[in-house]
């Protein structure tokens, strides 16, 4: 974690269980995925007034020990909202945490990440592929992740009760 804090901003780095993470910078598919997503997603959060969604790159402190990410989509419900400080950081596990698959980071996100984010209980999580436009979802349940429906081009969401194309 003391490396994690001395790095330039904008690098992409995370600490998970206090290994340091370095991935190289997203690609074209990538980030029209994500700007999609994060349209859509922030399009319905802004209407409802139900908190505030945010993209990479922004550090995301699950604790202040071991864990920092940089999830691809985050979303902070109107409750939860005083874990974004004043820097728009967060200390604090967000509500919906979406990561969007870049080349040769497929396991880290299905395995390690979803692992990491069942433990420190994110309500819901979704992997997006942008070469295939298939979306996996989690949804967590007494502790565990329980998988959700998954489809091509759309991420449907439980927690906001509504799908978002991409």
């Amino acid at each position: 974690m003391d490396v994690f804090e001395i790095l330039p901003e904008g690098t992409l780095a995370e600490v998970i269980d206090n290994r340091l993470y370095m991935s190289p910078s997203p690609k074209g598919k990538h980030q029209r995925t994500l700007r999609n997503l994060f349209r859509g997603i922030d399009q319905f959060v802004l209407q409802y007034n139900l908190g505030e969604v945010l993209f990479a790159p922004l550090d995301v402190y699950l604790d202040n020990e071991q864990n920092a990410v940089q999830p691809d989509l985050i979303f902070v419900g109107t409750q939860n909202l005083g874990i974004i400080d004043d820097d728009d950081v967060i200390h604090g596990v967000p509500d919906l945490i979406v990561e969007v698959l870049s080349d040769g980071n497929h396991e880290h996100d299905e395995k390690t990440k979803k692992e990491l984010y069942q433990r420190f209980g994110v309500k819901e999580y979704w992997i997006v592929n942008p070469a295939t436009k298939q979306a996996s979802g989690y949804q967590l349940i007494a502790g565990s992740y329980v998988n959700l429906e998954g489809s091509y081009g759309t991420l449907s969401s439980r927690l906001f009760n509504h799908a978002f194309s991409f």
